[in-house]
């Protein structure tokens, strides 16, 4: 939910908005409620975490992905991958809403073609950790697989910011952009 917010945030497009935003997490209709307050309570949650996620467009506050514990058991790394490719997808799903082109600045659109090679390449260790004829790596190829993640997320998190920087000030001048398809993300 955190990166879906964070990519409506970012947007080029005109009809992003965090009601929107927050009508998409049930499927484009808002869940029924059993009374007001519970209504006023969701929304005040949602809009609070949206708020927070905004500060992510200054250059000093980079966004970070969730951090959690990769331990060296290959249920860590794969819990690890399927948490980043979600964080990722979430990513492009609210940067680019129902629509499979959005007009971004060309660095932005840099940014999602390394974004669609990172999820591809954590889509890669997901399968081959979830390959039933796949050997047991040892404990030296894991830790070396950790460490190539860990790798990954950090350009992630690099290229997610860069993508919302550039697209704040594209908004703010809006002069030449070039139309990015949305990325295939395995």
């Amino acid at each position: 939910m955190r990166t879906r917010f964070l990519g409506n945030i970012a947007t080029t497009r005109l009809d992003a908005s965090p009601i929107e935003a927050i009508k998409n997490l049930w499927g484009g209709e808002l869940p029924e409620f059993e009374d007001m307050n519970s209504v006023n309570a969701l929304f005040q949650d949602l809009m609070s975490l949206w708020n927070e996620l905004t500060r992510h467009q200054s250059r000093s506050k980079p966004f970070r992905l969730m951090r959690g514990s990769a331990g060296l058991a290959s249920d860590d790394l794969l819990r690890l991958c399927k948490t980043r490719t979600e964080e990722l997808e979430g990513f492009v799903e609210g940067l680019f809403g129902d629509y499979d082109e959005v007009d971004l600045p060309e660095r932005a659109v840099e940014g999602m073609e390394h974004l669609g090679e990172i999820n591809a390449k954590l889509h890669g260790v997901i399968d081959m950790l979830t390959r039933e004829t796949a050997p047991s790596a040892t404990d030296e190829e894991l830790a070396g697989t950790v460490m190539n993640v860990k790798e990954l997320v950090r350009i992630a998190e690099k290229e997610i910011h860069e993508v919302i920087l550039s697209c704040k000030r594209a908004r703010a001048h809006p002069i030449s952009q070039a139309s990015s398809r949305r990325p295939t993300l395995h």
